[in-house]
């Protein structure tokens, strides 16, 4: 018992030293037990005493535990990361190159978010470590994170010195130089980013500018991006851009398509030409901004789910109220029709239980019932299209929830204007009704707003569809992608 009462405070002792760095407790403590550094995997720790001096820079100490035991480098802590990535991340460049002496393989090691050191240096812009990443094992420069080469990661992380160092390290490699992920190579996404200072370096090499008129997944050259995400407003930079893309010979997709180039027919454009080009233009950044605006809502509605099951389910309870406990309430016992001046049955008797407005204002009180139901209806749907546990990432099954959801709140809007038809006195009405119809020209106004937009939406996604299954319908063997 006492014994391992000994080796637990020694594994205490061990872990306070790596904190403060003090290697005369590290050397003291070895030396009473020369297997404590081989116990480190036993204990209920998250990281080495390792992962801590990396992480705090106590270079003496990484180098006493590296020299006892080198196979700390490749322990990892509990989200995966190696000292390497915790010292990469802090710029602890001596304690680098004292990881990278023991063991260079563990440049390629990822964490949990499939990053590699070389991914964190770029992120924190730790340029000498980046520099020692890529001399211990160049081929860490290939790896992707999430679709991102390394210089995707530059220019996101706005790091162009790392990117020039990164551009030297390829020797050329134009596969590498050339790479792309879903927003297209790196020169769309430093003009996506308006990185000036970016392009005209990567105008400069020539590997990328040999491949500057490459295109993206959806068919862009650098200059298409530049004038789709930039149609309003345009400032000075977007045509300070445009003219160093013009300069490198960057073409518009529309342009490198057309068969006869308008400089060697001899042909000009003329000002129906030039307003098609701001019509295609606006209509890309309608298409675009129509595209975001639809992933948006996904993740919106993915993120709400709970919520927009309780707004469901609010509103099902009070169509619910509304449909058993009508405005006005009920008769609650039979009466007579020439007792309560009422239109009652054809038995001149008013049943209990049944709605009075039902038989003083039947035609509005049927209204009533038509958007209440609607409502209730509407309500339901919403409520079984989330239980039922879709992914929210279809596209109709998103028009359809937001279908439903609209139309339950414009039902329960009718309604509540048909219950207060139904209650109040014609006095009350005709004093009350220049500013209810107002509200309800602003209210019919903004329903029609809202379903248009619903609608150019559904008829995007289709056409959207229709268009890619007429293009891989009539693509042939030569254009496969699998072929290119």
């Amino acid at each position: 018992m006492d014994r391992r009462h000994d080796e637990e405070g020694n594994m205490v002792a061990i872990y306070e030293a790596s904190m403060n760095g003090c290697v005369s407790t590290l050397n003291t403590l070895i030396q009473r037990d020369a297997l404590i550094l081989n116990k480190v995997s036993l204990t209920s720790f998250n990281e080495t005493p390792l992962h801590i001096a990396a992480l705090l820079g106590h270079l003496e100490f990484s180098r006493v535990l590296l020299n006892k035991k080198p196979k700390l480098t490749e322990e990892v802590d509990l989200l995966g990361r190696t000292p390497l990535h915790l010292a990469s991340a802090e710029g602890h460049i001596e304690i680098v190159k004292a990881l990278l002496q023991a063991n260079k393989n563990i440049c390629m090691a990822v964490d949990q978010d499939e990053r590699i050191p070389l991914h964190l240096a770029i992120m924190r812009r730790r340029i000498e470590i980046i520099k020692e990443l890529v001399i211990a094992r160049r081929e860490s420069i290939q790896v992707n994170l999430n679709g991102d080469s390394v210089l995707h990661l530059c220019l996101r992380y706005n790091h162009l010195d790392a990117l020039k160092l990164l551009v030297e390290s390829s020797n050329g490699d134009e596969l590498f130089l050339n790479s792309k992920n879903h927003d297209g190579s790196v020169l769309h996404l430093a003009v996506m980013l308006k990185q000036m200072k970016a392009i005209k370096y990567l105008i400069s090499v020539p590997e990328i500018k040999r491949e500057a008129n490459a295109m993206n997944v959806i068919g862009y050259t650098s200059l298409d991006v530049l004038e789709a995400c930039n149609v309003c407003p345009r400032d000075f930079k977007c045509f300070e851009i445009q003219n160093i893309l013009k300069e490198a010979g960057v073409k518009r997709s529309m342009d490198l398509n057309s068969s006869v180039p308008l400089a060697l027919s001899g042909t000009t454009i003329d000002g129906a030409q030039r307003a098609q080009s701001r019509f295609r233009r606006w209509w890309e950044c309608v298409c675009l901004s129509l595209s975001k605006y639809w992933k948006h809502q996904g993740n919106w509605m993915e993120e709400t789910r709970g919520t927009l099951m309780i707004v469901a389910t609010v509103m099902a309870t009070m169509a619910f109220q509304a449909g058993i406990s009508p405005p006005g309430g009920v008769w609650q016992q039979n009466t007579s029709n020439s007792t309560e001046g009422s239109n009652c049955t054809q038995d001149n008797i008013c049943e209990a239980g049944i709605a009075v407005l039902s038989y003083s204002n039947p035609d509005n009180y049927l209204w009533f019932l038509y958007f209440n139901t609607t409502s209730f209806f509407a309500s339901l749907c919403v409520i079984l299209l989330v239980i039922i546990g879709f992914p929210l990432r279809s596209k109709l099954f998103i028009w359809l929830l937001t279908s439903a959801i609209t139309i339950s709140v414009a039902s329960m809007t009718f309604t509540y204007k048909q219950a207060v038809t139904l209650v109040s006195p014609h006095h009350i009405l005709n004093r009350f009704q220049s500013l209810g119809m107002k509200y309800i020209y602003i209210w019919v106004g903004i329903s029609l707003i809202v379903g248009v937009i619903h609608i150019i939406r559904l008829l995007y996604w289709m056409v959207k569809k229709l268009c890619t299954f007429i293009r891989q319908s009539t693509r042939g063997p030569a254009e496969d992608p699998a072929n290119v």
